[in-house]
C-alpha cells in the first residue's frame, strides 16, 4: 500500500540521473583543463597583474609613480577649475553690462556681501 521509506521515488531518481554530467575520458578532461588554464592565463595577461606585482617589489618606483600621477591630477583640476571660473566670471560680466534689473541687483548684492566679508576678516 505504501512505499517503503528506504526506496526512493521514481521522480527523485529521474532528477538525480538527469543532473549528473556525462563522464569524460582522461584525454577530454586534460583538453578541457588545458583550455580553462589557457583562458585564465590570457585574462591575467590582459589585467597586467605581472606589472603590478613587479611594482610591489619596487616600492620607491610605486611611490614615484603615485606622486607623478597625483601631481598630474592636481594640475589638471587646477586648469579645469580656472577655465570654469573664468567662464562664469565672463558670463557674469556680460550679464552685469546688460543692466538687467533683477540680475544686476543680484550681482550687486553678491559684491556687497563679498566686500563686507573682506572688511570683517582681517587675518
Amino acid at each position: 500500500m505504501t512505499e517503503p521509506k528506504n526506496k526512493p521515488s521514481t521522480e527523485a531518481q529521474a532528477k538525480t540521473t538527469s543532473s549528473v554530467p556525462p563522464t569524460l575520458d582522461s584525454n577530454e578532461q586534460i583538453k578541457e583543463l588545458f583550455t580553462l588554464t589557457s583562458r585564465i592565463a590570457q585574462e591575467l595577461e590582459r589585467s597586467r597583474i605581472s606589472q603590478y606585482t613587479e611594482l610591489l617589489y619596487r616600492p620607491w618606483k610605486l611611490i614615484g609613480l603615485n606622486l607623478l600621477s597625483g601631481a598630474a591630477r592636481g594640475v589638471g583640476i587646477a586648469i579645469g577649475f580656472t577655465f570654469f571660473a573664468a567662464t562664469i566670471i565672463y558670463l557674469l560680466q556680460m550679464l552685469g553690462a546688460l543692466n538687467l534689473p533683477i540680475v544686476g541687483d543680484y550681482i550687486a548684492d553678491i559684491v556687497r556681501i563679498v566686500q563686507r566679508q573682506l572688511e570683517l576678516n582681517t587675518y
